[in-house]
């Protein structure tokens, strides 16, 4: 099912300018392979699909577009790096286990010296250094560049030691933390999925300090809750992935509750509102809680978020198979699918909307141009994502009267469909007359009761 929606249209003229920064909410993208052999597991560096991955999971960005991703199923941290057209994948942190023959490993140093034991998520701080959550050592690790290397350390938690402490560095303790973010002060937030809390680690001089401000800690296998409130009133079930913005709000995918939570600093406090999601596990586009996703497996991190500039996030939901939005619409979240087509788990196929499939999502990014990058860990691929042209406003008034113009690309394929109400899935084909000129196509919207929204679907 494609829900690609182009653009939202209300009965005032007002009403549309004053709307125009958060309309467009989501546009097709077309998802290709960057890197990686889909379908073939293994360890290479190389360029493109001369590069292979066993398990690729979390991934950053920096400034520079190198992408950052951790190969959960050998333990490294690998770089790829754009080079024209085409992405090199080299291997930063960690030795690969094919290589080692060993499983797992704690042990801080250089490049490939340092040992991880499954790491899973991966964030970078405005220096420029890494954070790894490494997870099966419930500890999390600080990559540092000296030079032309990179030099680990461990600045919160202890290897082999659960289940939760708050504390500073190695006396803090965690239970198998997924999923983390880095903000503008260089506070590390972890998703410390087994504890079902949200932690933070702030540096103090040469220390880390953990606190925890979120959730109540329940040790898995106990289930955790579903409730919004300040501080330790919220509760989360599983939470696996974190996302900050500009101005310092957390978002985190609840996978247990397979909702979307924001969490929003007041004073000292944290304040926890549920924005997309109601709890139940489902293949659902909408607005708020009419929306639903799916985590796939409790505790598992296949629902990883990013945040843009503008509080989109963007989600893969990888029960479903698909890359989600979740947009801000004035008070309202409205969640739309990008791509990906529901039911096709171990199918993975490069194309635009639905027509791109992915085996078994994991860790997105997305760049300062919007671009999107995913890991494909069923496929054993990166996947990246662009825009394609879609649906423009345009504003008209004749003879006093207010409209909109509504165009696209014709030369793209999709058909315009519009809907009343975005908290149904009554979309249906747009009918009416259509002006096609040098290969953009057009229809005037004059004022109507109500809303209309319009989007691109193939």
């Amino acid at each position: 099912m494609s829900k690609i929606a182009g653009g939202f249209l209300a009965a005032s003229f007002l009403v549309v300018t004053g709307a125009w920064g958060q309309l467009n909410y989501a546009t097709p993208y077309d998802f290709m392979t960057i890197a990686g052999l889909s379908g073939t597991q293994g360890y290479q560096d190389g360029t493109n699909s001369g590069a292979q991955f066993a398990q690729p999971d979390g991934l950053t960005l920096d400034a520079s577009g190198n992408v950052y991703v951790v190969d959960n199923g050998e333990d490294t941290v690998r770089q790829m790096t754009p080079v024209g057209t085409n992405w090199v994948v080299t291997t930063i942190a960690g030795t690969p286990l094919s290589v080692s023959g060993t499983s797992g490993g704690f042990n801080d140093g250089t490049n490939g010296s340092i040992g991880f034991d499954g790491p899973t998520d991966i964030a970078i701080d405005a220096a420029g250094n890494l954070y790894v959550t490494d997870s099966n050592n419930n500890t999390v690790r600080k990559l540092t560049r000296v030079g032309t290397n990179w030099v680990s350390s461990t600045i919160a938690g202890t290897p082999n030691s659960a289940p939760y402490q708050d504390g500073t560095n190695g006396a803090a303790l965690f239970n198998d933390p997924l999923g983390f973010a880095v903000d503008a002060k260089t506070n590390v937030y972890v998703a410390d999925t087994f504890n079902n809390v949200i932690r933070r680690i702030s540096p103090v001089g040469t220390n880390w300090v953990t606190t925890t401000i979120a959730g109540v800690p329940v040790q898995w296998p106990t289930y955790g809750g579903f409730q919004d409130g300040t501080n330790r009133a919220a509760l989360f079930d599983l939470p696996s992935s974190l996302a900050v913005d500009g101005s310092g709000n957390l978002f985190v995918t609840d996978s247990g509750n397979s909702a979307i939570r924001k969490m929003t600093p007041m004073g000292t406090n944290w304040v926890t509102t549920t924005i997309a999601g109601d709890g139940t596990a489902g293949a659902v586009d909408g607005t708020n809680g009419a929306a639903e996703f799916d985590s796939d497996v409790p505790g598992s991190d296949n629902m990883e978020i990013a945040v843009d500039a503008y509080d989109h996030m963007y989600v893969t939901d990888g029960g479903n198979s698909v890359v989600r939005k979740v947009s801000p619409l004035g008070t309202n979240w409205v969640t739309t699918t990008l791509a990906g087509s529901l039911g096709s788990q171990n199918v993975a196929t490069d194309g635009t909307g639905a027509n791109a499939t992915f085996a078994q999502l994991a860790g997105i990014g997305v760049n300062a141009a919007g671009r999107l990058f995913v890991s494909d860990e069923g496929a054993a691929d990166m996947r990246a994502g662009t825009l394609v042209p879609g649906l423009t406003l345009s504003l008209i008034v004749s003879n006093k009267v207010a409209g909109v113009i509504v165009s696209w690309p014709t030369a793209v394929g999709f058909t315009v469909q519009t809907n009343s109400d975005l908290r149904t899935a009554a979309w249906g084909n747009y009918s009416g007359p259509v002006n096609t000129t040098n290969a953009v196509s057009s229809l005037t919207v004059l004022p109507a009761a109500g809303n209309v929204f319009f989007r691109l679907a193939n």
